[in-house]
């Protein structure tokens, strides 16, 4: 665990990114009496975290060689209730949480042989799935496809509705004294000292030089963009396009009520109606395009699960970009550079690690200490393992 000396003088902190990881990291600095300015290439919340679905499905997201990463979703996924309790405490917003649990369908014999192969290696890992028939789905949701033969159900796989997520964050950002600025993009981080290593100083924008004592990476999918950092306090992270649709149902008699998981589909379904189906997953960098062919892969993949969506009208369309680290997992935590904290890379686990990146992060920009959830996820292991590569490409030629 690395540490360094906490101070009672609280430290001057600028947050590149307005998204759910810098509002939520700002309201607990400025809580704890930091001066904080965050900084927003556009309007607050309106990228990434906006674009989400809300899923916080740690267990039946888990897939083979994320043992780490697993670890990490279980264990915010745990703080989750008590997070949006207090949220919505401070700021009388609802947030849609929801526990009624989600379903993973399987929609013919193979799709079946699949899910099973997966049920069986989460089920290893000690996760609390239960395997279904499709009789047995079909009583909890009977508007699923009667063709369904089995499905596996987690209770413990909620959701959150992650633009009312935004607005209180944004909200309890305001009123703790947070300064917002947006649609000022940071254009390169301030640091003296050196080509690597050194302290910040401070930021960058189009209106000027902003000090800080402390500055937060959390620009998501631009991170990798932010100039003035040496390479090795370089996030790896790219955007990966998701195109999503909104579909409306009658908030009185939805059609559905668990998350619904199928092959190539997530089906959620919102308190007032609102029924999200998401998401391609195109690398393609900043293409914000809706397509056809993307459209088309959603609404059919959604009816193969659940055919009356084929009465619904469709509501809206959007895209959202991922930030994808090389590894598929966030980077949070110190940096070689002093006073350089990072809160990135989440890939599709924004708002289910939020609890866990926010208490974290906030701890170490105020303590020094980094938590031990968060660990592994520093971005030294990214150099490392180049720095690791480069030695063995040495040893050959020698």
């Amino acid at each position: 665990m690395q540490h360094s000396e906490p101070s009672t003088v609280k430290p001057s902190v600028a947050i590149i990114g307005g998204g759910l990881c810098g509002l939520g990291i700002g309201w607990r600095l400025a809580a704890a009496g930091c001066a904080v300015d965050l900084f927003e290439r556009d309007k607050v919340g309106r990228s990434a975290s906006w674009a989400a679905a809300g899923m916080l499905a740690a267990n039946v997201e888990a897939e083979p060689g994320e043992d780490l990463l697993l670890s990490l979703d279980l264990e915010s996924q745990r703080r989750w209730p008590a997070f949006a309790t207090e949220l919505s405490a401070v700021t009388g917003v609802d947030l849609g949480y929801r526990d009624e649990g989600t379903i993973v369908v399987a929609i013919d014999r193979d799709d079946a042989e699949a899910l099973r192969f997966t049920y069986e290696f989460q089920k290893g890992l000690g996760l609390d799935i239960e395997w279904m028939t499709g009789g047995q789905a079909r009583r909890l949701e009977p508007h699923l496809s009667p063709g369904i033969p089995a499905a596996v159900r987690c209770a413990l796989d909620h959701q959150v509705d992650n633009r009312q997520l935004v607005v209180a964050l944004e909200k309890a950002c305001r009123a703790a004294g947070v300064v917002i600025h947006e649609n000022t993009p940071v254009t390169a981080v301030d640091i003296s000292g050196g080509a690597s290593g050194g302290r910040v100083s401070g930021v960058q924008t189009a209106t000027g030089a902003h000090r800080a004592d402390v500055v937060l990476m959390a620009a998501g999918a631009w991170s990798y963009d932010i100039d003035g950092l040496p390479p090795m306090a370089r996030p790896p992270v790219r955007p990966l396009k998701g195109q999503m649709l909104g579909l409306r149902m009658d908030p009185r008699a939805p059609i559905v009520d668990h998350v619904v998981w199928g092959p190539g589909i997530y089906i959620v379904p919102r308190k007032d109606g609102r029924l999200i189906l998401g998401a391609t997953v195109e690398d393609k960098g900043f293409d914000s395009d809706m397509t056809a062919g993307g459209v088309f892969r959603l609404l059919e993949s959604a009816w193969e699960a659940l055919p009356q969506i084929e009465e619904l009208p469709l509501d809206e369309m959007w895209v959202g970009f991922r930030p994808t680290s090389r590894d598929d997992a966030p980077i949070l935590g110190p940096t070689p550079v002093q006073g350089l904290v990072m809160a990135t890379g989440h890939h599709r686990n924004g708002i289910l690690l939020a609890p866990v990146t926010i208490d974290a992060v906030s701890d170490f920009i105020l303590n020094g200490a980094v938590e031990s959830a968060i660990e592994p996820f520093g971005i030294g292991r990214f150099y490392k393992r180049d720095d690791d590569q480069s030695s063995n490409r040495a040893e050959r030629r020698a």
